[in-house]
């Protein structure tokens, strides 16, 4: 049975059902994401053609009028893809064409659908790291906050998941603060790479039609283009797998700050406490309040990492060119930057709402965690470092090593030195780069013309 208005269907072409249903899959649902992106595409492009004379000025003003209704209809969330239609983009085609005839179809002149969808994406990726970023920029701004209001709040340090040296809240937030920046600057190297034009490479090798690739660059407020064709196509999985990357590399940082919550609540240890409004309890034990919020926070964040394996074992040993395996990127890659979302809001949430309890470190109970104290203050008194280390190990071995003195850090980075203001500052630095408010003018004045 015959299946209609693909683009690439000729009058004597018939398709499967069962063959369409499986080559199509999610895809129709997930188009609907990139409904606005891919009207912003077509108008930087019809801009173009009328510029290098493939279309009328005529032409070019009645296809950007039903283009800006359909960007406010996208807006919106009422922009479907109807029964039979394949994609986004035959979509927004075929809406043209019933309406303007031939003109509709002059805007597909010197496209393919493959650089079609690449700008598409690049466009929307664009979009939700700018989502991310300020999400990750309101999470830095609250952990830099509860790291200043808690420096002179004692608490144990680990290593082995053993007791090793005195930290305090203060160090332990504004770790995962300056940890951000670092995220960032692997979100800013995805941004870099995404921010560049794909639209004009058609197929992956060009047109012969006198088309204006730096125009349309310049239109969707890229930073540049893609300039060899072939490299233009050979972008699609390599830029959705640096994206993985960076959503990997956020979702480590997420999760190890849940699982540190998750074991500093435990009553063992007992550093920190949730409201009992933000625990669950047990079916059979009427004293429970569990940690769930953060136990999920940990699974979503370990799941989220193992993103970049997906997206690499999608794409291995494909040449170049374009293959139909790069359809199932955007099922993987999707429904992450939603998750990736999620996540940072409700770790914003509950870093916001986490109570920080007193801790003695002076009692007998953390004696231990001053030894390294004691053999530096031996040190400052001329002996050296190796005797030092004896003298204090041989009181801990005999059972009569105490320690009251208060501490003397004074190093950058260290207890007495948090260096909040060169973080802030490092933080800023990287944020400063993505300029967005660059790209946010470029596409209000494309919907504007």
């Amino acid at each position: 049975m015959q299946t209609a208005n693909k683009l690439w269907q000729k009058a004597s072409t018939n398709i499967d059902q069962r063959i369409e249903a499986f080559t199509v899959g999610e895809d129709r649902d997930l188009d609907k994401r990139l409904s606005r992106f891919d009207i912003l595409g077509s108008m930087a492009h019809i801009t173009m053609l009328k510029e290098v004379e493939l279309l009328t000025a005529e032409e070019c003003e009645k296809l950007k009028q039903e283009l800006g209704q359909l960007y406010t209809l996208a807006e919106q969330g009422q922009l479907e893809i109807e029964t039979g239609i394949e994609d986004i983009h035959s979509q927004i085609e075929l809406l043209l064409t019933r309406k303007l005839g031939q003109t509709g179809e002059k805007i597909h002149s010197a496209r393919s659908r493959n650089d079609q969808v690449l700008v598409d994406l690049r466009l929307y990726f664009r979009a939700e790291i700018e989502q991310i970023v300020n999400q990750v920029n309101a999470l830095f701004q609250l952990l830099q906050k509860r790291s200043r209001e808690h420096k002179d709040n004692l608490m144990p340090g680990y290593t082995h998941l053993q007791e090793a040296m005195v930290s305090s809240f203060g160090l332990w937030f504004g770790a995962f603060a300056e940890n951000l920046v670092d995220d960032l600057q692997l979100w800013l190297a995805a941004f870099k790479i995404i921010n560049q034009n794909p639209l004009g490479s058609a197929a992956g090798y060009g047109s012969s039609l006198p088309i204006n690739r730096q125009r349309t660059t310049e239109l969707l407020g890229f930073d540049t283009l893609n300039y060899n064709v072939i490299h233009a196509q050979l972008g699609r999985g390599k830029t959705e797998l640096q994206l993985s990357f960076a959503i990997a590399s956020l979702a480590q940082t997420i999760g190890k700050l849940a699982m540190d919550i998750c074991l500093f609540s435990n009553q063992s240890f007992g550093y920190v406490q949730l409201p009992d409004s933000m625990t669950t309890g047990s079916s059979i034990m009427p004293h429970k309040k569990n940690p769930d919020v953060f136990e999920l926070l940990r699974a979503r964040c370990n799941h989220l990492q193992a993103l970049p394996q997906q997206v690499l074992m999608i794409t291995q040993n494909l040449t170049s060119g374009y293959h139909r395996d790069f359809q199932l990127l955007k099922a993987a890659i999707f429904p992450a930057l939603d998750e990736l979302k999620s996540c940072l809001d409700i770790c914003h949430y509950g870093i916001e709402h986490l109570q920080i309890k007193a801790v003695d470190l002076y009692s007998e109970r953390y004696q231990m965690l001053f030894t390294v104290e004691a053999v530096n203050e031996l040190v400052k008194a001329g002996i050296p470092f190796r005797q030092a280390y004896r003298e204090v190990g041989q009181a801990v071995e005999n059972g009569d090593f105490s320690y009251q003195n208060p501490l003397d850090h004074t190093h950058e980075g260290s207890l007495g030195n948090l260096c909040h203001q060169q973080i802030d500052e490092k933080f800023q630095e990287v944020v400063s780069s993505f300029d967005f408010s660059k790209i946010a003018s470029a596409l209000n004045q494309l919907l504007t013309v």
